[in-house]
């Protein structure tokens, strides 16, 4: 399984605007990157009436849907996954794969922290750094929000050469 780190923080801290810097950069680096989003609403991939939408009244327990440029697979779940169940779904096809949310899991996880939101997280188990716009006292690493580089070097040196070392 690739490694998986996640991207937590408050609500509009620039979680997506950091994954939306990174991948380009792990890209530019050679390597193949997935990306996780967990939402707290429900989806509206399939509308009724549609012939996904049938697919699945009809009875089927997974439908894919397939065009030129991409595919959406729906499958109806009873429960929520666990990271880890989602990345087993996506496969071993790449070198990292970054989410965004997840604070619950046992994934390492870089916060985004911005000062205008107030005090950082608590209780985030497994941070490994905190991307952030102003000095903490903390003893956990620090990256400003833009430093893109250095935090790809840190998701590669620490995340992506070992896998690949083990490979």
């Amino acid at each position: 399984m690739p490694p998986i780190v996640s991207i937590v923080g408050k609500s509009e801290s620039g979680k997506t605007t950091l994954i939306e810097a990174l991948v380009p950069e792990l890209k530019l680096r050679g390597y193949q990157v997935a990306t996780v989003k967990h939402v707290l609403s429900e989806l509206a991939f399939d509308k009724p009436g549609k012939d996904s939408w049938r697919h699945i009244q009809a009875g089927s327990q997974a439908t894919a849907i397939i065009s030129p440029n991409q595919i959406v697979v729906l499958k109806p779940i009873r429960q929520e996954p666990g990271l880890n169940d989602v990345v087993h779904f996506l496969g071993n096809d790449y070198d990292i794969i970054i989410a965004e949310g997840f604070k619950q899991s046992s994934a390492p996880k870089i916060e985004v922290h911005r000062k205008e939101a107030g005090a950082p997280l608590i209780g985030i188990t497994n941070l490994i750094a905190i991307a952030t716009d102003e000095p903490l006292e903390t003893k956990v690493r620090q990256f400003s929000l833009r430093d893109i580089k250095g935090l790809a070097d840190l998701l590669e040196n620490r995340f992506i050469k070992p896998k690949r070392k083990n490979i």
